[in-house]
């Protein structure tokens, strides 16, 4: 029964830690391109490896213990341990550095004597980014455990705000609460989560810089707060707030400055729905066949778009959203289900009669039933 309850408790104490770290290295690096990601992976986890082993070489209990219960060789001993960690954190950071180097694309890559003075960044990234780990993951169980104080549930939206476009994104966001009858205020972080990023931009080149996030900001209401990264939006409210803030942000995403997906490819067709959106959403003559023509060859290129499953969910989604708003006469990325379409443009949307009346029913019927 004992070790039942230690399992239990490790398993929790497992699942809040990795979801924390977790947490800690999107707000540290941001929702990265796909490209990117297995170079950021291996920098996050060689810095915290070499944390591990830095403790195991100054604090010996620690590396005996680790050596007696893990199976090893005979002639493995503590003076092999010992030499093994030594070389470790001696050699470590330079993969470290190596992976910061990698981030970019090959044409954007420093080269010359240049490569390596990116290298041996890593024997400062290694120890800022393993203690800003650290650090982050106890702020987040902290904020964890406010939450659950509170009676507050978490819930995030993975995001890539456009470059310069995360005051724009958090206005329109700001403005999607309000309407949704949730008051926010817009107010900067608390120190504890920018401090990391001014830190970080301090030691990390130019390769690293670009990627963590340049400003933060919270939008609190009375029970709701909302955390707005470059790379995810953290809300945490009640149950009974929470899916109408999710509903209003995500109806919202579909026009502001942020993509929802990291391939090149998902982006460009996201791109193409926000300028029909945002084209559309203003009534003009012969705007209801030009938005079928766009949607149609933004269909074409779906059904040949090669990225993974839940990206292609993504894009359909949006797709369906903005006919759905361009279809009800609303501003594309206002309205959201239960809300009084903001403005009118009806011109836009009338111009289907007869048959193409039936086909604008089916797509409304497949909004409803998806």
């Amino acid at each position: 029964m004992i070790a039942s309850v230690f399992g239990i408790v490790g398993r929790f104490a497992g699942d809040l830690l990795t979801s924390a770290l977790g947490w800690a290295s999107s707000l540290l690096f941001g929702r990265v391109p796909r490209s990117h990601q297995i170079v950021l992976v291996l920098m996050m986890a060689g810095s915290f490896l070499w944390i591990v082993l830095l403790l195991g070489l100054l604090v010996p209990s620690i590396a005996s213990w680790g050596l007696a219960a893990t199976p090893h060789p005979p002639f493995v001993n503590t003076a092999w341990l010992g030499v093994a960690l030594l070389f470790g954190v001696i050699l470590l950071p330079l993969g470290v550095g190596l992976a910061g180097y990698l981030v970019p694309a090959e044409g954007e890559r420093p080269a010359g004597m240049a490569v390596l003075r990116e290298i041996l960044r890593g024997y400062l990234l290694a120890p800022l980014i393993s203690g800003l780990l650290v650090f982050l993951a106890g702020v987040g169980i902290v904020r964890k455990v406010r939450s659950r104080r509170h009676g507050w549930s978490d819930t995030h939206v993975p995001i890539v705000v456009k470059p310069g476009g995360y005051d724009q994104m958090a206005v329109d966001l700001q403005d999607a609460l309000v309407s949704a009858g949730l008051p926010v205020a817009a107010k900067d972080a608390p120190w504890v989560l920018t401090l990391p990023a001014s830190l970080l931009t301090r030691v990390a080149g130019d390769n690293v810089r670009k990627l963590r996030p340049d400003r933060l900001i919270e939008l609190k209401g009375p029970s709701l707060r909302i955390g707005l990264y470059p790379s995810d939006i953290a809300i945490s409210c009640t149950k009974r707030e929470r899916t109408r803030a999710r509903a209003a942000i995500l109806s919202r995403l579909a026009t502001t400055t942020a993509h929802l997906t990291t391939s090149a490819e998902a982006q460009e067709v996201e791109d193409r729905l926000q300028r029909l959106a945002l084209r559309d959403g203003q009534a003009s003559p012969g705007s209801g066949a030009t938005a079928r023509a766009a949607l149609e060859a933004i269909d074409a290129t779906l059904l040949d778009l090669a990225v993974p499953t839940d990206e292609w969910d993504i894009l359909y989604r949006l797709r369906l959203q903005i006919e759905r708003d361009l279809l009800i006469g609303a501003e594309p990325g206002t309205a959201f289900p239960g809300h009084e379409p903001e403005g009118s443009h009806a011109a836009a949307v009338q111009s289907p009669t007869g048959a193409d009346a039936g086909v604008t029913e089916a797509r409304l019927g497949a909004v409803v039933t998806t």
